[in-house]
């Protein structure tokens, strides 16, 4: 390749059309293991970080395109921005790759085969797992998404259980350097098994599924996103998903107790007690808190339990607002709170602006309209919600965070994520509900998605995706939560699992380093 960084930077877009919505896992397994063997042609660790560093600022700059759409839905800042955030948020996130292959060109040296492919796996677990969390961490897309199967079945991803995300990226990328490693040596018989054998385990039938107990409706009203943040719209957004909440047959009709799932961003009332009451009147009609829960309470019917989105504020000493929490709270059939969660991982410039005094009299500005910043919560919780099973809860991004969705001391039955993907563009909502399916696979529990306009569903604990209802539509889904699996390996351990896949990796490397000397 005559220009090797201008390759670099086209094989890592190639490497993220592997992604949803396009789906092309074996453009993207092809265009990593180009990449893989073009580091080959390094001369040193440095020049193999510039080409990762290419790579990367290629792969984020087209996985993330859609972010350039949010800034669509604010008015502070110029739209155009965004398409200045993106590749400018690429050349951050590029350096996880660099690192990656910093790294393993430094393990591997002159040596090129099992030696790099091993090295480059085991670096590149480590730098995912690192980019999960340094500044906060921003975990979307993986390389191992890649590996996610069709709606119906887990692909390759079915490894997760005993691998973890960031270990399954590493394994993609060690599968896609052999492939292509065997194809430019042109044993094509090896190559064709091999092949044979990735189309299997991506449309290997997932098998016969169980059924749970617990009834679920799970609404999507189908908000557009102008109409999210618009005051104008509060009451009928909220009216629409009354609406839609009852029990088939009647929303006063009994029967077996029965959880009702709503988004995010889809009721802007605040409704626990306490708070002055200009903020109670500022938002909709209904004027006090205690009337807006009984409404609910009515929209839902007798035996059922909500989980909602809804916003919460705090107060300082002085009574002073000091900012809100992002939370989903339980209200059952008396009006009765019965749980409340807020979102511990929040997203820079979208629910706080970082170095506010700093960036705010630049024009810096949140996506997510207010003038105050979101507070974070404890971390994962467990709600034990009696009859209605014990609800694990993650509020839209904190889904995309592998082992940070559950708390290691409370087991949930399922794993409720509310979300508003209505600003994500067209390739955000299916990203984002891919991403829900692999922590449903890892941690081997149902995931219950309920959204404002879309990805919503329920997948199963084997990542199959139950029900679903496409971007832009209005509808419920009426089913049955289905059943937990018996905690997985990557469920006990979390990402020390992941670790060790890394440290295994490393391990072969340097034993076929040694071997290659002698």
């Amino acid at each position: 390749m005559r220009y090797p960084a201008a390759g670099a930077l086209g094989l890592g877009v190639l490497a993220a059309t592997g992604f949803q919505p396009l789906g092309l896992w074996p453009i993207a397994l092809l265009a990593m293991g180009a990449f893989a063997g073009l580091l080959q042609r390094a001369r040193d660790a440095r020049q193999a970080a510039w080409w990762g560093w290419m790579f990367g600022l290629g792969h984020f700059t087209f996985g993330n395109s859609w972010i350039a759409t949010a800034f669509t839905y604010q008015a502070n800042m110029p739209a155009v921005l965004g398409w200045a955030a993106v590749p400018l948020l690429a050349a951050y996130l590029a350096l996880y790759p660099a690192l990656a292959t910093g790294a393993a060109g430094r393990m591997a040296g002159p040596r090129g085969g099992a030696v790099a492919a091993l090295a480059l796996a085991g670096c590149w677990i480590v730098a995912e797992w690192l980019r999960s969390w340094v500044f906060t961490g921003y975990a979307w897309n993986p390389f191992a998404m890649v590996l996610l199967g069709p709606m119906d079945r887990p692909g390759l991803a079915a490894l997760a259980p005993w691998m973890g995300t960031y270990a399954l990226s590493g394994l993609a990328v060690l599968l896609a350097a052999g492939l292509v490693g065997v194809l430019q040596a042109r044993r094509w018989i090896a190559a064709g098994m091999a092949g044979t054998l990735l189309v299997a385990g991506m449309y290997w039938p997932a098998g016969k599924a169980e059924e749970g107990r617990l009834a679920v409706t799970l609404v999507q009203p189908g908000i557009p996103q102008p109409q999210v943040n618009d005051a104008r719209f509060y009451d009928a957004n909220l009216l629409r998903l009354m609406h839609m909440s009852g029990r088939i047959g009647g929303a006063d009709a009994q029967g077996e107790p029965r959880l009702v799932l709503w988004p995010e961003s889809g009721m802007a009332d605040y409704i626990e007690d306490g708070y002055p009451q200009r903020y109670y009147d500022r938002l909709t009609t209904m004027g006090s808190p205690a009337y807006a829960r009984a409404l609910l309470a009515r929209a839902i019917g007798p035996d059922s339990l909500l989980l909602t989105g809804g916003q919460r504020l705090a107060f300082d000493n002085a009574g002073r607002l000091a900012g809100a929490y992002n939370s989903v709270l339980a209200v059952d059939d008396a009006g009765a709170i019965r749980g409340i969660y807020s979102k511990a991982h929040l997203v820079p410039y979208g629910e706080y602006l970082p170095l506010r005094g700093l960036l705010e009299p630049l024009g810096f500005s949140r996506l997510v309209p207010g003038s105050i910043d979101f507070l974070p919560g404890p971390g994962p919780q467990t709600l034990s919600l009696g009859a209605f099973g014990d609800a694990g809860i993650q509020i839209c991004y904190e889904i995309i965070f592998s082992g940070q969705v559950t708390d290691d001391s409370f087991r949930p039955d399922y794993i409720y994520t509310g979300s508003n993907d209505g600003w994500f563009g067209a390739a955000g909502p299916p990203q984002h509900f891919a991403q829900a399916r692999m922590r449903a696979v890892e941690e081997g529990l149902p995931v219950l998605r309920s959204t404002t306009s879309g990805i919503s569903g329920i997948i199963d604990a084997r990542g199959v995706v139950r029900h679903m209802i496409p971007t832009g539509a209005m509808d419920r889904i009426d089913a049955l939560v289905p059943p937990a699996a018996p905690p997985t390996l990557f469920a006990m351990l979390g990402n020390v699992l992941a670790l060790a896949w890394a440290g295994l990796f490393l391990m072969l490397a340097f034993v076929a380093s040694r071997k290659s000397r002698r």
